[in-house]
């Protein structure tokens, strides 16, 4: 990409989104194009239709996704399916037609199988059974690659498709129906600090690791492979270790500084027991993230007690 490239980032108020936008903006990239959702709705097709045709954009980041965490994922299958196809397949073809130089697809680490080996290789794609709960928005997110694919295929495009670990930071969901675990612990826990409370309840056992990348990590490495990457194989983007939900409670408890106890409700799902990803594929193009999750987190709730 030049400085003055024409860049679109769809769903660039998102955590993923937003971070890209601050990444190239603080890379010196001066043609960045936006729009809200009340001004382009990217699950009609006519309206992302004529945006293409009028913006011509040269490069697409395609961070615009409807996500959620476990309860969201399992209350509103539907949804999270039908919206997340539509605009896929509209970004995806209309950039096609609109001879898009490159686009950048963010798929997810739910795309691979419930039972994967275990760091997971990108060649573990399409081999098992997937989590129950997260089904509709991981098969959405895997036809989107296999759209990327295929569009490279047939009509020679250059359309990637990176797969992040689970992602928190600046412009997260604090929700607690809707959000994923981490900023609802620190939602939970600032919450319980502030009304006094004895004890803060949590589902599952706390057993289940996870693996966590700051999403400016993400972003940072989204304008490196833009720049470097082209290739239709799936990129894991992680940091290559993990740790339980208990270790991670108890991190967030003491960085929130809430001094109650925890109770897990152990009839409540774990979900995924582990989903580490190997991450020798990136690290062989040289490139490591930079913010540890202790300091990422404290970053984080920075962020939140002052835009709650």
């Amino acid at each position: 990409m030049e400085k003055n490239s024409k860049i679109y980032v769809a769903g660039h108020r998102g955590l993923v989104g937003s971070a890209i936008f601050r990444e190239l903006q603080k890379n010196g990239y001066i043609n960045i194009i936006t729009r809200n959702h009340t001004d382009l709705d990217l699950t009609s097709q006519i309206s992302v239709e004529e945006f293409f045709s009028k913006e011509k954009p040269e490069y697409v980041f395609l961070a615009a996704a409807k996500v959620g965490g476990i309860v969201a994922n399992d209350k509103y299958s539907a949804e999270f399916i039908k919206n997340n196809l539509m605009i896929e397949t509209n970004v995806i073809d209309f950039a096609y037609k609109n001879k898009v130089k490159k686009l950048l697809f963010l798929g997810s680490s739910c795309v691979y199988p419930k039972n994967c080996p275990q760091p997971i290789k990108e060649e573990y794609l399409m081999t098992g059974e997937l989590e129950s709960t997260n089904r509709a928005y991981a098969i959405a997110k895997i036809a989107g690659i296999t759209m990327c694919q295929s569009y490279n295929k047939q009509y020679g495009t250059n359309f990637i498709s990176v797969m992040p670990t689970n992602l928190y930071g600046e412009n997260d969901n604090f929700d607690l129906e809707n959000s994923h675990v981490l900023p609802a612990l620190i939602r939970k826990f600032d919450d319980a600090k502030n009304n006094n409370a004895k004890e803060v309840g949590l589902w599952g056992t706390g057993n289940p690791k996870r693996e966590f990348l700051y999403v400016d990590d993400l972003a940072n490495v989204c304008v490196f492979l833009m720049n470097n990457y082209n290739d239709s194989e799936i990129i894991n983007i992680g940091v290559g270790e993990d740790l339980s939900i208990l270790e991670l409670a108890n991190m967030v408890k003491e960085i929130v500084g809430y001094e109650g106890e925890i109770v897990w409700d152990k009839s409540k799902p774990d979900g995924t027991l582990r989903k580490l990803l190997d991450i020798s594929k990136i690290k062989s193009l040289g490139w490591k993230p930079n913010v540890s999750l202790e300091d990422g987190i404290k970053k984080t709730y920075d962020w939140y007690k002052e835009n709650k």
